[in-house]
């Protein structure tokens, strides 16, 4: 799908939508609970449906109704009598949330999806699989675990991504002896570590953390919550930036409470405006193409932490590299730093590629509301944020759709 956007001058208020990130932990504890759980506030992004998708290969009976999924849990560590195959679809966080899970009962998971996410790198439960004598098998379209997760001590690395910690905190309750994590300074993305923490307690089970060691009891159980999904910062995001480009966006139904690490922005779009140098976003690589798109429309900036953005839907600062200079901006991309140049915007002479990553259109289509353009591959934002482009409408930004040729 393309998407051609008019110069706009966005105004109005909008509703943050549903937090796609603490959607998945809430629906995954609520799974696996002995009894029915009520999980509110949900929006049905395709990476939410593939968590909802896994969940029901397990065992677990969901039932939707609006935007509330009732979710009657299953014990994941008994027997299916047969191989499950879970479909993560696209969704990195739901291939490494489930993993750990699917090594509870001794039979047979195969965890599988789009072939770029088969990509993404597993060592962490590859070198746990080795070590405890589990069955790991990667191929170019699927995962196959066999064996059953073992209590102990775990030392993970923390300058890898996040989700793998929090894949081992959903895990490792349900084992019969005490686990810990010890997560190995520089730990990056701890807010969403965080937020795991935060949902498990709401379930019940109970996680002690100090100095970057998690400590869990085994033998632990989850129980029946009804819970609502706060609002999302990393999609805010977006629509906050649009005042960076002479609009009046006012967003609201954001928990300030909120531990989501992406919260953030408010500070680090300011920080942009001022000329801060540098700019550390280690901890929110998810904000790495919004921020970039702020750059190039507040006169540029530099950012340092940007490693983990290669290894995202797409490798996010080379594909912001390539559609800024469509803008006239320059951009020099290193191993762990970004710095976007100042310069003048001009509107695109080509078509923009939205490289099948979610968060480079909605950048994309910021920065368009100033030039106009045609963003090519628009459909990606279905991953996360699947009314994002009614949303601007609402906001009075001109655009039309069409189709891919």
């Amino acid at each position: 799908m393309r998407v051609e956007i008019k110069p706009s001058k966005p105004r109005g208020t909008v509703i943050a939508p549903p937090s796609k990130s603490m959607a998945h932990r809430l629906l995954i504890c609520a799974g696996l609970c002995e009894g029915e759980s009520v999980v509110r506030h949900l929006a049905f992004s395709e990476d939410v449906k593939a968590t909802i998708a896994c969940l029901t290969a397990l065992g677990a009976d969901i039932r939707l109704d609006g935007d509330t999924a009732y979710v009657k849990g299953t014990d994941v560590r008994k027997s299916l009598g047969k191989t499950a195959v879970l479909d993560c679809n696209e969704c990195g966080s739901t291939l490494r949330f489930f993993t750990p899970l699917c090594m509870l009962s001794g039979e047979e998971r195969i965890l599988c999806g789009a072939p770029y996410l088969m990509t993404r790198p597993m060592s962490v439960y590859e070198e746990i699989a080795q070590k405890q004598g589990i069955r790991f098998e990667k191929s170019a379209d699927s995962i196959i675990v066999q064996g059953k997760l073992q209590s102990g001590v775990y030392e993970v690395a923390g300058n890898i991504s996040s989700q793998f910690i929090s894949g081992l905190l959903f895990a490792l309750p349900l084992l019969d002896g005490d686990s810990e994590i010890r997560i190995l300074p520089p730990v990056e993305s701890k807010p969403y570590i965080d937020m795991t923490v935060q949902a498990l307690t709401e379930f019940g089970i109970t996680i002690t953390a100090a100095d970057n060691i998690y400590k869990v009891k085994g033998g632990q159980r989850y129980s029946p919550r009804a819970v609502t999904v706060e609002g999302d910062y990393s999609n805010a995001a977006f629509f906050e930036a649009l005042n960076y480009t002479g609009a009046d966006v006012t967003v609201e139904g954001l928990r300030e409470d909120s531990l989501q690490g992406d919260k953030v922005y408010k500070i680090l779009f300011k920080n942009i405006k001022s000329g801060k140098d540098p700019i550390d976003i280690s901890d929110c690589p998810d904000l790495g193409p919004i921020l970039f798109a702020v750059a190039a429309l507040c006169g540029g900036a530099r950012f340092i932490g940007t490693r983990r953005l290669r290894i995202k839907e797409s490798d996010r600062a080379e594909a912001m590299r390539q559609e800024l200079i469509k803008f006239g901006i320059a951009v020099t991309a290193g191993e762990n730093d970004v710095t976007v140049h100042g310069g003048e915007l001009q509107k695109p002479s080509e078509l923009l590629d939205g490289h099948n990553d979610h968060r480079i259109v909605m950048a994309l289509a910021v920065i368009t509301t100033v030039t106009g353009g045609v963003i090519d591959g628009a459909q990606a934002v279905n991953k996360s944020f699947p009314d994002f482009f009614d949303r601007l409408k609402d906001l009075g930004v001109e655009l039309t759709y069409g189709m891919d040729q």
